[in-house]
């Protein structure tokens, strides 16, 4: 009920203020008055037809946690992992404008329910001045944009060592966008504040609030680059079971709860990206640290990519990893001075607290792969991955099961049909 209740909120903002736009446009151009900018309505979209193989049986390979299953343990062949379809409404009446996008892919609940990705609108200021109130894309990484528009990018998907440290995409907000120059220099200097509340599933909820940041562009020529840095209180019942149990064993069991459980916590990110694109031949690289005092941890994270245009075809390859910058296992409560019994439920209580830590990622990937643009708007992609975690823990995988050994290779296979409208 939550969920439906956030999606007819959402989805009436959209409607709401789109009927606003057009109404006001309408009323511009009434007979007897000044004439405007003809108002121009447009619909496209975007999609992407996938299969990923993965060699795990262990766990699944997925392109973010929030999806319920991917390619290896569910099963070997997944459609669920990149699959995905879009559809956008803009509204331009010169100064006013809005877009509605709505995206539908694999959820964590299994379903493919259309979320609403972006609902708002923009005022444009002065020429170089815009403003913008409702749900925004997140402007974090350089692809954070066009992250789900996968004929927008050359490599099959957005790598998950980066991008998967951030896999809410937007949020309810404002934000003001100021675009100006230095020279031959380009800059776009965003500000953004807001806030998300993401289903996740069995009534389970993650709420990120009062989100501030800022975000800086810069373009000259073939070379483009992005620093954005944001932050915000985090709040979600994530072990919320677990904490429960540690605070009945007394000042370490609280120190411990109050230590990882994810109440109010301070969430950070700072990334950088840049791009070399003259055309015949690209390089684009980012890296990102995320740092929260919970259960969550903290990590850096960076790729680098590249590849060579000939005709239709583009073959690429790229290398990623993400580290963990905080501790994956923790010596949890003291077992010395227990009674036997009590000792036993401790040493699982510890084990429960080093099973969520292990969920922190360590991991690396290689890549390589060919894109060949077969037609208008229409890309199919091959794709290879050596997925490695590393360091005791299971990386980026989801479902994982008794017998994943975390330190050890998964081969990915992917195709991909991506197409715009």
């Amino acid at each position: 009920m939550v969920q439906q209740h956030t999606w007819r909120l959402s989805a009436a903002f959209a409607t709401c203020a789109l009927a606003f736009l057009f109404s006001h446009a309408c009323a511009a151009e009434a007979p007897g008055e000044p004439a405007v900018s003809t108002p121009v309505l447009k619909l496209s979209g975007f999609g992407t037809l996938g299969a990923v193989y993965s060699s795990a049986r262990s766990a699944d390979f997925t392109a973010s946690v929030l999806r319920a299953d991917g390619a290896g343990h569910t099963r070997a062949w997944s459609a669920d992992v990149d699959s995905r379809l879009g559809v956008q409404l803009d509204l331009d009446l010169g100064a006013w404008s809005g877009v509605l996008q709505v995206v539908s892919e694999q959820r964590l609940d299994g379903s493919y329910t259309p979320q609403l990705e972006w609902a708002n609108i923009k005022y444009q200021l002065t020429p170089d001045l815009a403003v913008r109130a409702g749900r925004i894309a997140l402007p974090v990484f350089l692809g954070a944009e066009s992250r789900k528009v996968g004929y927008t990018i050359p490599w099959v998907r957005t790598p998950v060592e980066v991008y998967g440290s951030l896999p809410i995409s937007s949020s309810d907000g404002l934000d003001a966008t100021w675009r100006w120059s230095t020279g031959s220099v380009l800059h776009a200097t965003q500000v953004f504040a807001g806030r998300t509340d993401q289903a996740l599933r069995n009534e389970l909820r993650i709420k990120a609030e009062d989100i501030v940041g800022l975000s800086h562009s810069i373009e000259r020529g073939a070379v483009g680059a992005r620093l954005s840095a944001a932050s915000g209180r985090l709040n979600t019942a994530i072990g919320e079971e677990l904490f429960t149990v540690l605070r009945r064993f007394g000042p370490a069991g609280g120190a411990l709860a109050d230590r990882y459980e994810i109440r109010d916590k301070r969430v950070s990110m700072v990334s950088i990206g840049v791009s070399v694109d003259p055309g015949p031949w690209f390089v684009t690289a980012e890296c990102g640290r995320t740092r929260t005092d919970s259960l969550l941890g903290g990590g850096t994270s960076m790729y680098v990519g590249a590849g060579l245009r000939r005709g239709a075809l583009t073959p690429y390859a790229g290398y990623a990893q993400v580290r963990a910058d905080v501790p994956t296992r923790d010596p949890g409560l003291p077992l010395d001075g227990l009674t036997p019994p009590l000792a036993a439920a401790a040493g699982q209580i510890n084990a429960g607290i080093n099973e969520f830590l292990a969920a922190i990622p360590v991991q690396s990937t290689w890549s390589a792969g060919l894109r060949w643009d077969a037609a208008t708007n229409v890309a199919l992609k091959l794709q290879l991955d050596r997925v490695r975690p590393r360091g005791g823990s299971r990386g980026t995988l989801i479902n994982n099961q008794p017998d994943l050994r975390p330190d050890h290779a998964v081969h990915v296979g992917s195709v991909a049909l991506d197409f715009v409208f």
